[in-house]
C-alpha cells in the first residue's frame, strides 16, 4: 500500500512539472561574452544565440543596455519552439577606459517572466599612435 501511495505521488509531480513546462522558454547557449583587452575607441560586435525550448513562440518584448555604449539588436519576430533567435550587441568603446562590464536586460513572454542578462566585459586600453620609437 505504502509503495502504491509513493509511486501514485511521483507520477502526480511528474505531471504538474510537465504542467508548468508549457509555453514560451528560451534557452542560451552563453549569457557571458569576454571580448578580451581592445583599444581605446575600437567597437566590439557579439552575437548572442538562444533558442526557444518551450511549446509556444516566444517573442522579445523589449532589450535594454546598462549604458549608451551598449546598443542591443533582436529579432522582432516571434520565435517559433525548436526554433533559435540572436541578440546581437554592440560596445562603443570610446571614452572608456579600463575593466568593462556591460549588460543588456531582456525582458520576454517566456513562462517564467524574469529578465535575462546578457553581459559583455573586457577590458579597453589606451590606443598606441603608429610612429612611436
Amino acid at each position: 500500500m505504502i509503495v502504491m501511495l509513493v509511486f501514485l505521488g511521483v507520477q502526480m509531480a511528474k505531471a504538474q512539472e510537465e504542467a508548468v513546462k508549457t509555453g514560451p522558454m528560451m534557452e542560451f547557449k552563453e549569457t557571458l561574452y569576454n571580448f578580451g583587452s581592445i583599444a581605446q575607441g575600437d567597437t566590439v560586435l557579439h552575437t548572442f544565440v538562444f533558442e526557444n525550448v518551450g511549446t509556444e513562440p516566444l517573442k522579445i518584448l523589449s532589450a535594454r543596455g546598462s549604458c549608451g555604449c551598449t546598443v542591443p539588436k533582436y529579432s522582432q519576430e516571434e520565435i517559433a519552439p525548436g526554433a533559435k533567435g540572436e541578440v546581437q550587441v554592440k560596445f562603443n568603446s570610446a571614452g572608456k577606459m579600463g575593466n568593462q562590464n556591460k549588460t543588456v536586460t531582456l525582458m520576454t513572454n517566456a513562462l517564467d517572466k524574469k529578465p535575462i542578462i546578457l553581459t559583455i566585459r573586457g577590458t579597453v586600453t589606451a590606443r598606441t599612435t603608429d610612429g612611436e620609437d
